[in-house]
C-alpha cells in the first residue's frame, strides 16, 4: 500500500557510482528493497511542480524560511488516459521537518482541480482532508504547471521500522516545455556529472551502522532540491538555453 501521509527528516547526500555500489552491498544485508523495485531493480517517478507566474513558491523556498511548501503532481507511470491515477501532493517543510500529504485521483480530476478549482469528492476520508488543504493552498496561489522532473529510484526500507528508508535517485531529467505527465519521459539532465542523489528518510535518528558507513566513506550531508536546482540553472542559463526550455 502506498503511504499517503509523511512526517520525517529527509537527509540528502551525493554519492559516486562506486560509492553507491558499496552502500547497496551493506543495505542488502540489513534492509529490504521497496516493493516497487522488482527483482532488485528500480522504478520511475514523474513529477509536475506548480508555481505562480512570478515563481513565488520556489523563490520563497530558496530563501530557506522556517516554513515552506510546494505543490506537485506525481505518477509512477506515464498516464495514458484521463482516468489514470495520479497523486496531488502538498509538501511542507517546517524547521527542517518534512510533512507530505497526498491524495490519489484520476488525472482529469487533478487537472480540473488545479486549472478550474473544481475540488474532487474522493472515496477516502484522508484523501478528502488533503483535498481541503490543497484547496486552501490554491486560494492563496494562482498556479500553473511550471516544471517537469523525472528520475529513476532505487529504495530500501528497514525490516523493523518502515519509517526508515534509504533511496537513490539517478537519471534526473527536467523540462519547461510540454509540461505534462502524459507527454512522457524526456528532458535535460539536471546534474552535470554521474553522481547519484541519496536520501535518508527517518522519523528519529540514523542507525549507528549507517552513520559508520558514511563516516568511513567520507560521505557528507548536503542541501539539495531538484526543483530549486532546476530553477537556479534556468534563471542563470544563457538565453539560448532558456529558449530551448521554453523560457524568454
Amino acid at each position: 500500500m502506498i503511504t499517503k501521509t509523511f512526517k520525517r527528516h529527509e537527509l540528502k547526500y551525493f554519492v559516486t557510482p562506486d560509492e553507491y555500489k558499496k552502500i547497496i552491498e551493506e543495505l542488502n544485508k540489513r534492509m529490504l528493497p521497496d516493493s516497487f523495485c522488482k527483482n532488485n531493480g528500480s522504478y520511475m517517478i514523474y513529477n509536475i511542480y506548480f508555481d505562480t507566474a512570478n515563481d513565488d513558491i520556489i523563490k520563497h523556498s530558496l530563501s530557506k524560511p522556517y516554513y515552506r511548501e510546494k505543490l506537485r503532481m506525481r505518477s509512477y507511470a506515464v498516464p495514458i488516459g484521463s482516468k489514470d491515477m495520479v497523486f496531488l501532493e502538498l509538501k511542507k517543510k517546517i524547521n527542517g521537518i518534512v510533512a507530505k500529504r497526498r491524495a490519489a485521483m484520476p488525472l482529469a480530476q487533478a487537472m480540473d482541480f488545479i486549472n478550474r478549482g473544481i475540488a474532487p469528492n474522493l472515496n477516502s476520508y484522508l484523501d478528502n482532508q488533503v483535498v481541503q488543504e490543497i484547496t486552501y493552498f490554491l486560494s492563496r496561489y494562482k498556479v500553473t504547471p511550471k516544471v517537469f522532473i523525472s528520475y529513476r529510484r532505487v529504495a530500501y526500507f528497514d525490516k523493523s521500522d518502515h519509517d526508515f528508508r534509504v533511496s537513490f535517485d539517478s537519471d534526473i531529467l527536467t523540462r519547461r516545455t510540454d509540461v505534462s505527465l502524459s507527454a512522457g519521459d524526456y528532458g535535460t539532465e539536471l546534474l552535470d556529472n554521474d553522481d547519484i542523489l541519496m536520501e535518508i528518510k527517518c522519523c528519529n535518528s540514523i542507525p549507528l551502522w549507517l552513520c559508520r558507513i558514511l563516516s568511513e566513506m567520507g560521505i557528507r550531508r548536503t542541501s539539495f532540491s531538484k526543483y530549486g536546482t532546476e530553477f537556479k540553472k534556468y534563471i542563470t542559463a544563457p538565453r539560448i538555453y532558456k529558449t530551448a526550455l521554453g523560457g524568454i
